[in-house]
């Protein structure tokens, strides 16, 4: 029948009794499978891995750092790749290692699950870690949190500063300088109204807003 109508004779059952054989074009089959292969993994975000690498006397929170990682990878929907290192004499105690992944494994439950257990290949421990269905995997727990607002309440209560008071040692108030600011507090030369005299404590002090000369009657005989 398969030569007659030229096509191929393909065995898909072959431990049933009797096996079953189907008739299909098994070039046409091959491409239509290998397209529909191709438009799953367009739409497949698991795909994408990340990797996570831990040692076994890893610090709690460097462990808790990567576990948050982990969880905002899977959130996203990409695989985590948990790689844990072995050096020097650490490899005479692989349980602590393997107790650091299982570790691991057992807190991000609630966002992944692992595909296989963890095994030892050479130095290292790996084990794929693939994330929940949206609807059974918890919310990213740090999903929108920001750091602190710099501009905040906060940071303007230490922002007036002290013009009046004068300086830190009840002086005069001076810039980032170390020279007084300019204005009616700061020391520097003031313009007076015309016709007005120059106070005679500025001209004592040798600061004048005006000529020093200009309070003095010059005759000329």
């Amino acid at each position: 029948m398969a030569r007659q109508r030229g096509v191929d004779l393909v065995e898909i059952a072959p431990n049933a009794n009797p096996p079953v054989c189907r008739l299909v074009d098994i070039g046409k089959y091959r491409y239509e499978q290998a397209k529909k292969d191709k438009e799953t993994k367009k739409h497949q975000h698991a795909n994408r891995v990340k990797e996570i690498q831990l040692s076994p006397n890893i610090d709690p929170h460097d462990f808790a750092t990567k576990l948050q990682h982990a969880v905002e990878f899977m959130c996203d929907d990409m695989k985590v790749k948990v790689t844990l290192r072995f050096r020097g004499r650490e490899m005479a105690h692989q349980e602590f290692g393997f107790q650091k992944v299982q570790d691991f494994i057992r807190d991000i439950t609630p966002w992944g699950h692992p595909d296989a257990p963890p095994k030892l290949i050479g130095k290292s421990v790996n084990v794929m870690l693939s994330p929940l269905p949206r609807n059974k995997r918890a919310k990213n727990p740090h999903e929108g949190k920001r750091l602190s607002d710099p501009n905040g309440p906060d940071a303007s209560e230490n922002d007036d500063s002290d013009e009046d008071s004068g300086g830190p040692d009840g002086g005069p108030a001076t810039n980032g300088n170390g020279h007084p600011p300019k204005g009616p507090q700061g020391g520097a030369a003031q313009k007076l109204p015309k016709g007005e005299k120059v106070p005679t404590d500025a001209a004592e002090n040798g600061s004048f807003g005006q000529n020093p000369f200009a309070g003095i009657d010059i005759k000329v005989g």
